[in-house]
């Protein structure tokens, strides 16, 4: 299913999803006007086609004691098809790497980080980027304050 084939109530679908996706089906057919049955179906086939990649918990980092984000810019040393896959297996596989982007014009990867402390942050480093023999360089900026937050992504 591509993204051309979305209609009007896909879409509110997502939109009511991206804000609460534990309300239940009756609920969500209630908030988009439409019958439980095709609101199930609906859903159903938005998550088959990947269009929803997965129903989550957004935990505060706070309350559970993460409370540095560290936003690193890393440059690998080589840049073949291959050192990129390596590297982008490694940073998946480890926890405190939330999200990785392989970018243009500038390093080659841009991680966003959460871990409870400094010393978090440096074991961090040291298991992902200092045994990684090909990181050339490593630029890391620290969040002082968030003042944004948000998963919703705009549709229409």
């Amino acid at each position: 299913m591509d993204t051309g084939a979305l209609d009007e109530l896909d879409l509110r679908i997502l939109e009511q999803l991206q804000q609460d996706a534990s309300v239940t089906n009756q609920e969500l057919a209630e908030l988009v006007h439409a019958s439980p049955p095709t609101c199930m179906r609906r859903v159903r086939r938005l998550s088959e086609s990947g269009i929803i990649q997965k129903q989550v918990a957004i935990v505060d980092p706070a309350k559970v004691g993460s409370t540095l984000t560290a936003i690193l810019e890393v440059t690998l040393d080589v840049q073949s098809a291959e050192s990129l896959q390596h590297f982008e297996h490694t940073v998946a596989r480890e926890p405190a790497v939330l999200q990785c982007y392989r970018v243009s014009s500038g390093p080659d990867f841009v991680l966003i980080t959460q871990v409870t402390d400094m010393p978090a942050y440096h074991a961090l480093v040291h298991r992902t980027l200092t045994a990684q023999m090909n990181v050339r360089n490593v630029r890391t900026f620290f969040s002082i304050h968030r003042s944004k937050f948000n998963t919703s992504i705009a549709l229409g």
